[in-house]
């Protein structure tokens, strides 16, 4: 029995499984003792007997916060809208290294994010102005039994397109309320310290401000909707102006793009809280003026005449972008590789340290298979059922209903990139898999070198298993190959500009232009919502991440999780000391938490890391915020009183050191850090068994013996009684 005062506690932090209360403490009552339904701590309740996998005099706590992602985000068809925009905000969180003169690398990031703003908003713009009000609504046939467009004929096309264009700033509005929304619920979780810059590089895992995002957030979400608002008011101008370029509407559109590229100036730079404020009443007092005067001049432009085809102004709009997307790739890709050199050396990187474009380029060609099934398939409808496409207009009585080419080429362009990275995964994967069988043997001899003849068929499953596990040691070059054809599908967008669009270029080959064109619209619509659900896994780890790029990516979770552990730990670590028990992502948060506690708590703190992605996934793939360095200063500040379980046999966690003698820079207290255990424990029916032991795998760690154990060792350094 521990002295009063002096009561050890062990703290759980479940992985990004969302797992229930009951499930994390191994016990069937629970009952809350801190925090909220969104996160909170559990013990058994009173009286009710001990946790499961408890240790002897050790308290069981749990911390569970999956509610704080996948209860609230994933679970709402609407948050999914976000994947894009938390795609582009991950990707800066990627860069190899913290060295970024002057910004450019993390500047280029939200420049890049606010293209994705401008996407979406032109998308709209399409669906709303260009579509019905352009192309719809002039033609009987068309408008015809569809009274919620009907009303409209009766507006002149430029009261018409300003009422329409309603709709696109309807939407920024949504999206500034659901950002403001979240980051009110889950982020600004404690007193944010002094900031001098609302736009810097972001600092070290450690520094004091990083997860208090709340006021650069707000700062970018004022400049992504005077963007998306520019946006709209430039193809409004454009649109109603391209039969007489007056004064005034030449006047109208230096106004409208000026404040375009305002914006994007704003994006590109750093800005001083000194400058925040007087930038910000700038921006807004030019969103008024161009919200008023566009939308006025709109109303009062009555004999604007019909042009058949796309709403001037718009096809070029939706090609330039696409086009000015491929550029930024490709800026974001050399400065990445100019600072490749900064990375410390021998310090293996995953995606070959081309994580930051390579998730920039997935952000883009996410939003490209969003926006384009936005704009085909209200076009698709309008046109009564009919596929519309430039090879097979519709009827001259109906009207050219047909979107922009350069959307066919960004469709297309990600399909490619998806046949590709499949192409590759059914290469790369059976040409390594001798050297993972290889290994899988070797660790099947060590653990199991007596096993009778017998048991053979469950040492081929163990081997399986193991071989199996290594499959994420593989996807590095198949990534890199989509980050490459995805930037070459978005330059093809070039072609749009000489008038040659993919279906135009199918047509040219060979004559049955029906159906290729019936095939293409088909395949590209396959190729976006495959492409769509294969990003989806990300969105747990993407959230973790502060919103410093794009602030309409849903709300970064750990701002509250981490303070709120930190918080917890003082409070409990000031009564005895505090295992912090991290399985999988929880891992990543409890080292997290470590960065962050004072100085004073943390001789009565241990870490117990198990089924940790920390070195294999988290270090390789960001290691400028939790690579080799940032671990071992994790070791130091708790005077390596660490312990980390793995298995061969988890395709997750793996060990963090290893042997410091292969690690130069690793201090040889790390060597104590990593535990191996064998899995399963016997390949052999026990004889009060009726099947062998089970792969364990991922999870559980906390129901073996060597857990109990490293708990119990972890508590007596705390106490001076363990070596």
């Amino acid at each position: 029995m521990s002295a009063p005062g002096d009561e050890a506690i062990e703290l759980r932090v479940h992985g990004v499984s969302g797992a229930s209360a009951e499930t994390i403490v191994d016990h069937p009552i629970v009952v809350r003792v801190a925090g909220d339904r969104h996160a909170g701590f559990y013990r058994v309740r009173e009286g009710l007997g001990r946790a499961g996998g408890a240790t002897a005099g050790v308290v069981v706590e749990a911390y569970r916060w999956g509610a704080l992602t996948a209860g609230v985000a994933v679970r709402t068809a609407s948050m999914l809208l976000l994947l894009p925009f938390m795609l582009g905000n991950l990707a800066v969180w990627l860069r190899p290294t913290l060295a970024d003169r002057f910004g450019l690398l993390g500047g280029l990031c939200r420049l890049l994010a606010g293209s994705l703003t401008v996407a979406f908003t032109l998308a709209l713009v399409g669906v709303s102005m260009n579509l019905p009000g352009w192309q719809c609504v002039p033609y009987v046939e068309c408008r015809q039994g569809r009274p919620y467009l009907s009303w409209l004929v009766a507006l002149p096309m430029g009261p018409r397109l300003a009422v329409l264009a309603l709709v696109p700033l309807l939407a920024l509005r949504v999206f500034w309320a659901v950002g403001a929304r979240s980051a009110r619920a889950f982020e600004g979780f404690g007193a944010a310290p002094p900031q001098e810059r609302l736009l810097e590089s972001t600092g070290s895992l450690a520094a004091p401000g990083i997860w208090h995002d709340e006021r650069m957030t707000s700062w970018l979400r004022q400049i992504h909707v005077g963007l998306g608002a520019g946006t709209v008011y430039v193809s409004l101008v454009v649109a109603v102006s391209h039969d007489r370029w007056n004064g005034i509407a030449v006047a109208l559109l230096g106004l409208t793009g000026g404040l375009v590229l305002f914006c994007a100036a704003l994006l590109l730079v750093t800005v001083s809280v000194r400058w925040a404020g007087p930038l910000r009443r700038l921006l807004w007092i030019l969103v008024a003026v161009a919200t008023v005067s566009s939308l006025g001049y709109a109303v009062f432009r009555r004999e604007a005449p019909v042009v058949v085809g796309q709403m001037p102004g718009y096809e070029g709009a939706a090609a330039g972008l696409v086009t000015a997307q491929g550029l930024l790739l490709v800026l974001i890709a050399a400065v990445t590789l100019a600072r490749q050199h900064a990375r410390p050396a021998g310090q293996r990187a995953l995606l070959r340290g081309l994580g930051t474009p390579l998730v920039a380029a997935m952000s883009v060609t996410v939003t490209s298979a969003y926006t384009t099934t936005l704009v085909f398939r209200t076009a698709d409808q309008l046109d009564r059922g009919r596929i519309p496409d430039p090879i097979r207009p519709s009827p001259p009585a109906l009207g050219p209903l047909e979107p922009p080419v350069a959307y066919w080429w960004a469709a297309l362009a990600g399909l490619a990139a998806l046949l590709v990275v499949t192409a590759a995964v059914a290469l790369t994967l059976p040409a390594a898999r001798r050297r993972r069988r290889a290994y899988a043997r070797r660790v099947v001899e060590r653990d199991y070198p007596d096993a009778p003849a017998s048991a053979a068929p469950r040492l081929a499953a163990v081997r399986d298993t193991v071989a199996r596990s290594f499959v994420t040691e593989e996807l590095g070059p198949t990534l890199v190959a989509f980050f490459v054809v995805s930037s070459l599908g978005l330059a093809t967008v070039a072609l749009d500009l000489v008038g040659i669009g993919p279906t135009q270029l199918a047509a040219r080959l060979n004559r049955r232009h029906d159906v290729l064109a019936v095939l293409t619209a088909y395949v590209t619509d396959v190729g976006i919502w495959i492409i769509s659900l294969l990003v989806g896994v990300l969105w747990d780890l993407g959230t973790f991440w502060p919103r410093t790029v794009h602030p309409f990516a849903p709300p970064c979770y750990a701002a509250r999780a981490v303070p709120e552990l930190t918080r917890r730990v003082c409070a409990l670590a000031a009564h005895g000391p505090v295992v912090i028990s991290g399985h999988s992502h929880g891992s990543v948060l409890a080292a997290a938490t470590v960065l962050h506690l004072p100085s004073e708590t943390l001789p009565r703190i241990a870490l117990l890391t198990h089924g940790s992605p920390l070195y294999r996934i988290y270090a390789r793939l960001y290691p400028a915020y939790l690579g080799e360095r940032v671990l071992c200063e994790l070791g130091e500040r708790i005077d390596w009183r660490w312990r980390n379980l793995w298995r061969d046999t988890d395709p997750i966690g793996a060990p963090i050191f290893g042997d410091p003698d292969l690690r130069p820079g690793v201090p040889r207290e790390a060597a104590t850090v990593d535990v191996r255990l064998r899995d399963p424990r016997g390949v052999t029916v026990e004889p009060t068994d009726t099947v062998p032991p089970a792969v364990e795998r991922h999870w559980p760690y906390h129901t073996q013996p060597e857990y109990q154990e490293a708990v119990r060792l972890l508590v007596g350094r705390i106490r001076g009684r363990a070596p």
